[in-house]
């Protein structure tokens, strides 16, 4: 990354004014616009003077002779850093986000719908992945014959989420069903790790007093019915479309729509950009180390945890020119209620 020169403050107020203006408007921003809500005073000339400066410094650009200035990427990146982060959602949002997550307990809804209200308050994409965490606790198991050599493999986990699988398998529902008794009675509240564990230990131990039981859970074992999945995870984008109206390259919105409905990338950028350590909101602006398509772009995102467990993360995706406090502090408002809605389920 490109370090630039710092800038005093009235460069800074003005290149403020700037990004700011250029947010609202979409339209290159002129030394005029701005003396007409310049604070201090300043006369066209002299906000001439600031601004030729800042482009000198890189902070500016220009994309016809005759046109303003917009600001460049290190001008995003320089007034993200200047926000405080104290900025509080509007009362029409916050009923917004109350409404949509209104009633509820797992994991798997609250990322849905967390995906649509996003994209619904930045006008943007909302993204929001949800993932298992390393120390899910078991809910319960349900066995069920589809037909011959299948068998539904359904985990539910005290997060609220629910995985299936379908097994090549052949067992009599009863034996399935005991099956799920078993591993309900004895793991329910276990950690899928410690439970994975205890089952693969006792399979070996305990076979002659449980036969056939035991058989049928080692067959369910071995096949997988009881993994974790840590990498599987569930991905739920919402608003692509919020990006048709301003994206003036058809082809590049074309390639980045494309990106939107692999899942998968999109789980792989917010994985490798959000810390699960990190505290606050992060702000990444030019996503093309991770996604060449997506280079004048920027991801607003956030950790989700219940407690101190990490299970997914919750972002927009939208063009530089993003409303940044404002999106800022919507993710980090749903972030924050997702650790209460979910804590306060169990």
């Amino acid at each position: 990354m490109e370090f630039l020169p710092p800038i005093g403050d009235r460069e800074r107020e003005v290149l403020t004014a700037i990004v700011e203006t250029f947010i609202s408007t979409g339209e290159p921003v002129g030394s005029r616009t701005l003396a007409r809500a310049n604070s201090e005073g300043l006369s066209p000339a002299s906000i001439r003077n600031v601004m030729a400066d800042l482009a000198d410094a890189g902070y500016l650009g220009q994309p016809h002779t005759s046109a303003g200035r917009i600001p460049t990427t290190e001008a995003y990146r320089y007034y993200v850093e200047q926000l405080t982060g104290n900025a509080r959602l509007s009362q029409e949002n916050e009923s917004i986000i109350h409404e949509s997550l209104h009633g509820i307990s797992d994991v798997q809804e609250f990322m849905e719908r967390t995906s649509h209200v996003l994209s619904l308050i930045s006008r943007n994409v909302g993204v929001a992945v949800a993932t298992g965490g390393q120390k899910n606790a078991l809910e319960h198991v349900y066995f069920s014959r589809l037909g011959d050599q299948k068998v539904l493999a359904v985990v539910v986990t005290r997060s609220g989420l629910v995985r299936d699988r379908v097994l090549r398998l052949e067992i009599p529902q009863a034996e399935l069903d005991m099956a799920a008794r078993f591993i309900n009675e004895n793991f329910r509240g276990w950690t899928m790790e410690a439970m994975r564990a205890e089952i693969a230990r006792r399979v070996e131990q305990e076979r002659s007093e449980y036969d056939r039981l035991m058989a049928s859970v080692e067959q369910l074992y071995r096949q997988g019915a009881l993994e974790e999945g840590e990498n599987e995870q569930m991905v739920f984008v919402e608003g692509a479309a919020n990006l048709v109206a301003s994206q003036e390259d058809r082809k590049r919105l074309q390639q980045l729509l494309q990106t939107l409905e692999e899942k998968q990338k999109i789980a792989d950028l917010l994985g490798a950009y959000l810390d699960t350590k990190q505290e606050a909101v992060r702000v990444v602006i030019g996503l093309d180390k991770a996604l060449p398509s997506m280079s004048n772009f920027v991801l607003i995102g956030a950790p989700a945890r219940v407690g101190g467990e990490v299970m997914g993360s919750l972002a927009v995706i939208g063009p530089t020119r993003i409303d940044y406090q404002h999106t800022m502090t919507a993710v980090s408002y749903i972030a924050r209620l997702f650790d209460k809605v979910l804590n306060d389920s169990e």
